[in-house]
């Protein structure tokens, strides 16, 4: 049991060390930002553990589409619930992060724009998916959808904010970035930080397909 669970134990205590020494930790005072850099140990490896989630989605619709297999299908689906959940973490820890420092939870900003309109492509594909009755059918045109929606997801957020001259976000539109604030001692966080919400992620994905394929139960596994 150990032996498969290992990444498990290893995704929480790093998740829980990173929550504990990101309070307790010396930042460095950072114009603008100042003590609310330490949301960065949170909010970023959130959005980290969402782009491993769709980027895994993206694969196994791939996969799909090349072998029309169900299980392809069940992991796609998964990974892109997964990656809304954690999508979701990371927008609500980055509005508490704009309040703080711009003095809104929202602003005209593309990075934030740019996110909000990828959860809502990513839920329009939740939607498309519970609209279609017929299984082959809603595998086939879910897995195209999500090969456009993973596009748009890096359109709105990787490069659209970076060629933006108005961003307010750290790092884009000329803005220093906070990853240049990263100090020795703030890298011995982050990084634990980044992996664990991922392994974290992985888990949640493997506990949501468990529960659809006891749900689909025998039909599933045949296939």
């Amino acid at each position: 049991m150990i032996k498969t669970m290992w990444w498990k134990f290893l995704g929480v205590f790093l998740v829980l060390y990173s929550i504990i020494a990101g309070l307790l930790i010396d930042v460095p005072a950072l114009p603008v930002i100042h003590q609310t850099i330490r949301n960065l140990f949170y909010h970023v490896p959130m959005w980290f553990s969402m782009f491993f989630m769709l980027g895994t989605s993206l694969v196994f619709s791939v996969r799909y589409l090349s072998g029309f297999r169900m299980k392809d299908d069940l992991i796609a689906s998964g990974a892109a619930n997964t990656g809304l959940f954690m999508g979701s973490l990371g927008l609500l820890t980055g509005m508490i992060w704009a309040r703080f420092t711009w003095g809104d939870f929202w602003t005209n900003d593309p990075q934030l724009n740019g996110a909000a309109v990828s959860m809502m492509a990513y839920l329009a594909y939740v939607v498309l998916r519970g609209s279609i009755d017929e299984s082959a059918m809603r595998a086939r045109i879910s897995a195209v959808y999500n090969i456009f929606a993973f596009m748009l997801l890096v359109i709105f957020l990787g490069v659209l904010p970076r060629l933006a001259d108005s961003s307010l976000h750290p790092g884009k539109g000329g803005n220093t970035s906070t990853m240049e604030g990263l100090d020795p001692l703030m890298r011995m966080v982050f990084y634990p930080a980044a992996i664990g919400w991922i392994l974290i992620a992985f888990w949640l994905l493997q506990l949501h397909n468990r529960r659809r394929a006891l749900v689909q139960g025998v039909k599933l596994n045949n296939q």
